[in-house]
């Protein structure tokens, strides 16, 4: 998914940001407190932006690669969930249509780590589905370049 940048005043997004802020600076387990916090508050049935942003990121505060597909199961859930009038109200420029590209390959990555490659491919192949999306800019070639990675893992396997 692409870094979000908050609507103003939108808080959750900003304590999002600073648990992600804490994930990427390396404190794995501050940020799932502070992820864990935001997700009893947000709730199942919560703000689908929200919810789709947080577990996304939550997935890669886990340790366990179980736990972490279920987060990534519940961003996915959240996105399909999520109106394209909200996202515009969140950025005006983000279509809910790019975020998909990388909710399949994280679910791909996770098959591959819990060994269960034909899960992994199919993800693969719905990421794919989704790359007309993403923009021809450094976000997007990451993604494609990911996903050529993990193909090229899975045709080891």
């Amino acid at each position: 998914m692409t870094d979000m940048q908050e609507a103003p005043g939108d808080l959750v997004m900003t304590r999002i940001g600073q648990a992600m802020m804490l994930l990427h600076g390396g404190d794995r387990e501050e940020a799932r407190n502070r992820f864990g916090i935001l997700w009893s508050e947000i709730g199942e049935d919560g703000d689908a932006l929200h919810r789709c942003t947080l577990a996304h990121y939550m997935a890669d505060a886990q340790d366990d690669a179980g736990d972490e597909l279920a987060w990534d199961l519940r961003a996915l859930a959240a996105a399909d969930g999520l109106s394209q009038a909200r996202l515009t109200e969140h950025h005006a420029s983000l279509a809910v249509r790019a975020f998909y590209p990388s909710l399949h390959l994280n679910l791909a990555a996770d098959y591959v780590k819990l060994h269960r490659p034909d899960e992994a491919r199919l993800h693969l192949d719905r990421a794919h589905d989704a790359l007309d999306m993403l923009s021809d800019d450094a976000y997007g070639h990451d993604i494609r370049e990911a996903l050529r990675r993990l193909e090229r893992q899975l045709d080891t396997v």
